[in-house]
C-alpha cells in the first residue's frame, strides 16, 4: 500500500494525523503526544511496573497528584489568614498546586490519546466517572481556596424518583458522600 493509499484511508476514517508529512504537528498533537509519552513514562516508573492494560483510575489520581508537586497556582489551605481571597496582599507559605484548567485539559489530551493509540472508548480509564469527580472536587476546592465565586449548575431531573426508584435514590446518596470523600481527601493533602 503505498503512502498515499494510507493517507487517504487516514483521512477517510476521520484520523488526526496530518495529510502531509511535511506539515509539523499543531501545538495540540505535539503536547498530546508529550502528555502521553510523560503518562506511560509514569507507568513504568513505578514499582512494579503498570501495564497500560491494567491502568484504571486510582493510577491516573495519583498521576495527577504526582503532577501537583510541579503546580504553580498558589492554593491557600483552609487555615491561611488569606483562604478565599482572591488578591492577598502578602505572601504566605500555602503549597503551589497544578490548576483545575491544567489537570482538565490534561486529562482532555490524555483521553483522546488512549482511544487514538488503540484503546477502546468503553474501557478508557481517564473518562472514568472518578476522574471527572476528582475534577470537579479540584476545581471546586480551588476556587474555594483562591475566594473565585463559582455557582453549581444544577441538573433537571427528568421526572422524581417513585417509591419504586430505592436504587435511584442510593445512587444519589452514594454519589454524594462520593463527592464529599474526593473533597475531603484532596483538601488534607494541602
Amino acid at each position: 500500500m503505498s503512502s498515499s493509499d494510507i493517507r487517504g484511508k487516514d483521512l477517510a476514517e476521520g484520523s488526526s494525523r496530518s495529510p502531509s508529512r511535511d506539515q509539523p504537528p499543531s501545538r495540540y498533537e505535539s503536547q498530546k503526544r508529550r502528555d502521553w509519552n510523560t503518562f506511560n513514562h509514569y507507568l513504568k516508573n513505578q514499582r512494579p511496573p503498570i501495564p497500560l492494560p491494567h491502568c484504571h483510575s486510582n493510577h491516573i489520581l495519583e498521576f495527577l497528584r504526582y503532577l501537583d508537586q510541579f503546580g504553580k497556582t498558589k492554593v491557600h489551605l483552609l487555615g491561611c489568614m488569606f483562604y478565599g481571597q482572591p488578591d492577598p496582599p502578602a505572601p504566605c507559605t500555602c503549597p503551589l498546586r497544578q490548576a483545575w484548567g491544567s489537570l482538565d485539559a490534561l486529562i482532555g489530551r490524555l483521553r483522546a490519546a488512549y482511544e487514538e493509540n488503540g484503546g477502546s472508548s468503553e474501557t478508557n480509564p481517564f473518562a472514568s466517572i472518578g476522574i471527572r469527580v476528582y475534577l470537579r472536587e479540584v476545581k471546586e476546592c480551588q476556587a474555594k481556596a483562591r475566594g473565585i465565586a463559582y455557582k453549581k449548575k444544577q441538573k433537571k431531573l427528568a421526572n422524581s424518583p417513585s417509591k419504586g426508584d430505592h436504587d435511584d435514590a442510593r445512587f444519589c446518596v452514594d454519589k454524594r458522600d462520593l463527592l464529599q470523600r474526593v473533597e475531603e481527601f484532596y483538601c488534607q493533602l494541602k
